[in-house]
């Protein structure tokens, strides 16, 4: 695959309020290559660095170490003002509408506001006529472009937000759990309307969230962190019906189900994962703590993330014991 997007042992930390407490490492050692038009879900709970890595690509926060490409020249570390050309062609979608819009503006002039930052050549009349013509895409009416935010839903909201990051035409958005604060009713719409934009557009994204179920709808394949690494990589097809590391298997243990067994199932998993929380990295698998299929090795050396076939990658001692997919009950 050709790459558009190539991420390389990309770190990030965070400097601490007490100099002597350090650093946290909120993203350890990332890679991954994206192509153009693709739409990548990376799936985690939250705190697991998700955003962070976003944030990284967009240059708005800094690499410890590693280097993130795009479209072959290497982008980390530029200056803002290198930076500002390619704010056109990176864009990225908070997870909350109502604090990414300015009360004191109205959709329209929202909306409008990055082609004044970034397009400055054209004048008013183009950039209401394009934020007229892009608001019907994203499912708006275009007489809404006076109104306020508070007089618009959540999920007019949301839409008014995408509809923001996509007015400058980019090739690639990072949607930050774009449909966590929506109600359940709107975010199967607002996943449709994505699928419909990237799908029309040829967008590259990158698709954030800790719902495993709704990153396969619209993504092809899925990333999957946990305390900052990747541990999982695949098509979401064989992600779900396969899923070979046990940190995965929890997550789509978490999805809702109603057989009263996988509930039951899920619940022991969870119990299990409490009495075993995190703590400090104790220098093996970041997951041991909290695996049931954990053995001493894992404990001690920290798998690598590795090649197993068809494009599957896993960071597991234990992968290949189950070339089928790891067993939905785990060892009592």
């Amino acid at each position: 695959m050709s790459a558009l997007l190539e991420l390389r042992e990309v770190t990030v930390r965070y400097a601490l309020r007490s100099p002597h407490h350090g650093a946290l490492t909120a993203v350890s050692a990332a890679s991954f290559r994206q192509g153009a038009g693709e739409m990548l879900g990376l799936v985690g709970e939250s705190g697991c660095g998700k955003s962070s890595l976003a944030r990284a690509i967009l240059g708005l926060v800094p690499l410890a170490a590693g280097e993130i490409r795009w479209d072959g020249r290497r982008i980390d570390g530029l200056a803002a003002r290198e930076f500002r050309p390619l704010r056109r062609e990176l864009q990225y979608v908070f997870q909350d509408p109502h604090a990414c819009l300015d009360p004191r503006m109205t959709i329209g002039e929202s909306v409008e506001e990055p082609l004044r930052a970034l397009l400055p050549r054209l004048d008013g009349p183009a950039r209401a006529e394009r934020v007229q013509r892009l608001l019907p895409e994203v499912g708006l009416a275009p007489d809404l472009c006076g109104r306020y935010p508070h007089q618009l839903s959540g999920g007019q909201l949301q839409r008014a937000v995408i509809a923001r990051a996509l007015v400058l035409d980019p090739r690639f958005v990072a949607f930050d759990e774009p449909v966590s604060a929506l109600d359940v009713s709107v975010q199967g719409q607002i996943v449709n309307l994505l699928a419909t934009i990237q799908r029309r557009r040829g967008l590259a994204g990158l698709f954030i969230s800790h719902n495993l179920a709704v990153v396969a709808r619209l993504c092809g394949r899925v990333l999957v962190m946990y305390r900052g690494r990747i541990v999982e990589s695949a098509a979401s097809g064989v992600l779900i019906a396969a899923p070979r590391h046990p940190y995965t298997r929890e997550l789509l243990d978490a999805v809702p189900a109603v057989d009263a067994g996988a509930r039951g199932r899920a619940l022991r998993r969870r119990a299990r994962a409490i009495a075993g929380e995190d703590g400090p990295d104790p220098g093996g698998c970041v997951f041991a703590a909290r695996c049931p299929w954990a053995v001493a090795r894992c404990r001690s050396e920290a798998p690598a993330l590795r090649a197993t076939g068809a494009g599957h990658e896993i960071a597991c001692h234990r992968a290949d014991e189950w070339p089928g997919g790891l067993p939905a009950s785990a060892p009592a």
